[in-house]
């Protein structure tokens, strides 16, 4: 057994023993989180300032009687007894960290990653009411595989979790709530709501999901008011300060019909706010005005504003999660008592709030609360603070609990069973593990207590429906929820949305007859048109060096942009061009230093100064692509880069055809000698370039390149660029080029077999192949690009081609002649020739 005491106590917890575990993680509790001072205890101060939703505590009452009712039948789960474990989030993240691990590794004592307690064995958890909750005990039960189902909180979108497969959700999609919502208001032909909406990531996307489907049916939205998260009750400033901020006007003559989304605090912080801003009339019964809430709210008074009322919310139409009368909890209630059940660290804390008074503390001081005798009866309770008849959220905790239990007694009755659950022949629950409790959930399918069949929709949500209720407030702040329809995914001959007006109890003084229609509906204008004043017939088109603003109501002038070398992509560009440039100055250097050697001599010098010139220049042309374009430089940048490519590859063809004929004027008899010799290198190279050249001069006098403004490209920029005046002949010289390099390599691969020393015509085949790699992949490159892009892909395709034939020719000569002086010799040459 560990031995450490607990450092720091949690207060409430209910904790009855049994052979397997079932979690569960409430929101009971309200706490102020204090200051951490040193010259005390954290613990004796945490827990001071705190308030408990004595409504809520029936969330663990509907646990605590599932699973007695459980453990009580001897068909389900026979010769094992069913313990639970609950604990509260206190509406804290911390807390609710804490809280989870408590479940984790605590029965009565409590050391981090131990299980001190081993007879504790724990294998699924229900909980929390809020997704904020869920999901920050998700990030600790996912660890250990531990299937969770939660009881108030809709899925979340998608991926918003990532991959947590052990996550269960009691209730029905959001989607069939945002279906009920338009087809309430449809039915009574609402079209002016006004728009209460919690503060946070969930509010937000209800706001964005609602808005979409009210612009599609017709319905317009008065305002829309954002109600803030429950601030921390130590830091009295921030929450003055927070409701003064937030004013509310609830006179507003458009709007007939409000709706509020958030979850139940969000009623309390609405109610502080109206009673804030408006001391004088907080008795007011009614605003005459309907209010539709949503699934996760329930009406609930807390504390000190247990006198004062609901009558607000009379009349309202509410979603809620769908229910059914179990008979047998509502007397499991009315049996409570302070003393009924040990290990209940909720009760006595619930009863004093409930009931307004306080159970004797020998440690304390007398005072003057009125005592609790324990004999208060819970029916005698408003329904704001505590209702017999099981809630929402209490009947998904109810079939949370069975969904576990079916689920191990399915595991139960297989056959089929893993062979780690084995022992002596027998299967045993106490060997089965949480994550293979999580295999068998998800297929879960039985009929409750109430008669309903209650299963999940095979991708960890609950299948089912949302009752609509018209809630009646009393004179004595109780309330009654009426059934007045439903709304869901409907079924063979069932309908989706079903409501009986008849029934329902209005708000005193609601004027059912709509005198206002909905709001203009003004058509989106198009891309690039705009409208500056209402009801206008047609939007107008900005100019052309003009853009619409997002709201489409004025034009933006476009800026001017370019490839500028000051940007991140002409840093790099610029650097590579110079870096290639200076690596191909330095072999040249090498070259000429080198030049008596027989490696330089045999591989024509004149012919190879004449190609890394070249191939210098190619790269330093790319530079000409850069910068802030010029009637000069448009001229230049493509001729130029032409003209300098054209006569590298001229180079190469005369290399490789040079050794194609010095082999074949070798043989006796052969007449090649004669062309053999410096004029034809010369002629080749200076033939093939005129030619190039020919194609620039036609295209200059033609349809030279000039400066141009692109407009279209960007939505909010003008780029300036370089028009190449006639395509054809941009083309044509792209196509010389393509044609020279095509050359060059097929006489390059037929002189491949002939005897050389450094493999001239290998080297020469493969920086070929790699050239014409570059530049075939280049065109639809290219032309798949615009603006600035078409530059870059272009520069690139410069860089990468020369610095291609950089490396693949010159790179095996430069390390023998620097690193490998010893084969740079006649005798090597000529050994290698042989």
């Amino acid at each position: 057994m560990c031995s450490m005491n607990d450092p720091f106590p949690v207060p409430n917890e209910w904790y009855q023993p049994g052979g397997l575990f079932i979690g569960g993680m409430t929101s009971q509790i309200i706490y102020a989180s204090q200051e951490v001072r040193f010259h005390e205890h954290p613990s004796q101060k945490l827990f001071e300032v705190s308030a408990i939703v004595t409504k809520f505590y029936q969330h663990a009452l509907s646990l605590a009687f599932a699973i007695n009712e459980i453990n009580q039948n001897p068909m389900i789960l026979p010769n094992t007894t069913l313990g639970f474990h609950i604990y509260d989030s206190y509406y804290d993240a911390m807390m609710t960290y804490r809280t989870t691990l408590d479940l984790l590794f605590k029965s009565h004592t409590f050391v981090l990653n131990y299980r001190c307690d081993s007879h504790k064995k724990l294998i699924a958890v229900i909980g929390g009411l809020g997704f904020e909750t869920s999901s920050l005990m998700a990030d600790i039960l996912g660890l250990f595989k531990i299937p969770q189902l939660t009881y108030g909180s809709f899925p979340p979108k998608k991926n918003d979790l990532g991959p947590v497969h052990f996550l269960y959700h009691m209730v029905p999609n959001e989607a069939h709530l945002y279906k009920g919502i338009i087809g309430l208001f449809n039915h009574f032909g609402w079209t002016w709501v006004g728009l209460f909406i919690v503060d946070d990531d969930s509010g937000e996307h209800f706001l964005q999901t609602m808005e979409l489907l009210f612009s599609q049916n017709g319905i317009c939205s008065a305002f829309i008011q954002r109600i803030p998260q429950a601030p921390n009750l130590d830091d009295l400033d921030t929450v003055v300060d927070i409701f003064s901020s937030n004013y509310i006007d609830f006179t507003d003559d458009k709007a007939n019909v409000f709706i509020i989304y958030g979850e139940s605090m969000t009623i309390v912080w609405l109610r502080t706010i109206t009673i804030l801003q408006d001391p004088a009339n907080w008795r007011k019964t009614s605003f005459k005005k309907v209010w539709v809430m949503t699934s996760q709210i329930d009406l609930i008074l807390t504390g000190f504003q247990r006198g004062w009322g609901l009558h607000l919310f009379h009349g309202a139409i509410s979603f809620a999660i769908h229910s059914e009368d179990v008979l047998a909890f509502k007397e499991f209630l009315q049996k409570g008592k302070p003393y009924w059940a040990k290990g209940d660290g909720f009760v006595n804390e619930f009863w004093e709030q409930a009931f307004d008074c306080s159970f004797p503390n020998l440690e304390e001081p007398a005072n003057d609360f009125k005592v609790c005798t324990g004999e208060e009866k819970l029916e005698s309770l408003p329904g704001p603070q505590f209702d017999l008849l099981m809630s929402g959220h209490s009947y998904s905790i109810y079939n949370a609990v069975y969904a576990v239990v079916h689920a191990l007694h399915a595991v139960y009755s297989s056959r089929t069973k893993p062979r780690v659950m084995l022992r002596r022949g027998r299967f045993e629950l106490q060997d089965l593990q949480p994550w293979q409790l999580h295999l068998s959930l998800n297929d879960v399918s039985f009929n409750n207590s109430a008669g309903e069949t209650i299963a999940f929709n095979g991708e960890t949500e609950m299948g089912g429906e949302f009752d609509i209720t018209n809630l009646v407030i009393f004179p004595n702040n109780s309330f009654q929820r009426v059934k007045v329809g439903r709304v869901g995914p409907g079924g063979l001959g069932e309908k989706e949305f079903i409501i009986d007006e008849d029934i329902i109890v209005w708000p005193n003084g609601f004027n059912q007859v709509w005198l206002l229609s909905c709001c203009y509906d003004c058509a989106p204008c198009s891309e690039g048109k705009f409208a500056h004043q209402t009801d206008m017939a047609d939007c107008l088109k900005c100019p052309e060096d003009q853009y619409a603003s997002d709201d489409k109501n004025r034009c933006i002038p476009k800026t001017i942009t370019f490839l500028h070398y000051q940007e991140s992509l002409g840093i790099s560009l610029t650097s590579l061009a110079v870096s290639f440039s200076v690596v191909t100055a330095l072999v040249l250097g090498t070259f000429i230093k080198y030049k008596n050697t027989p490696i330089v001599k045999a591989n024509n010098p004149n012919l190879t100064y004449t190609l890394l010139t070249c191939l210098m220049l190619c790269f330093l042309s790319s530079l000409l692509f850069l910068g802030k374009p010029g009637k000069v430089t448009c001229l230049l940048r493509q001729p130029t880069f032409g003209i300098v490519f054209s006569m590298a590859i001229s180079c190469l063809l005369a290399k490789t055809t040079i050794v194609s004929l010095a082999f074949m004027a070798t043989k006796p008899g052969s007449r090649m000698k004669k062309w053999v010799g410096k004029k034809l290198t010369n002629s080749i190279v200076l033939s093939c370039s005129l030619i190039q050249a020919s194609i620039c001069t036609v295209w200059l006098a033609t349809a030279p390149p000039f400066c141009d403004l692109d407009m279209h490209s960007a939505k909010e920029e003008i780029i300036l660029q370089c028009n190449e005046g006639s395509v054809v002949m941009f083309y044509c010289v792209l196509g010389y080029m393509g044609l020279l390099a095509i050359l060059s390599f097929i006489v390059a691969f037929l002189a491949r077999k002939l005897p050389d020393t450094f493999n001239e015509a290998k080297f020469i085949t493969f920086s070929m192949l790699l050239f014409c790699s570059v530049w075939v992949s280049f065109v639809p490159t290219y032309l798949s690009t615009k603006g600035k892009d078409m530059v870059t892909v272009e520069i690139f395709s410069i860089l990468a081609s020369s610095a291609g034939l950089l490396s693949c020719i010159f790179s095996p000569k430069c390390y023998i002649i620097v690193l490998r002086p010893e084969l740079n010799n006649r005798e090597q040459i000529i050994k290698k020739r042989r």
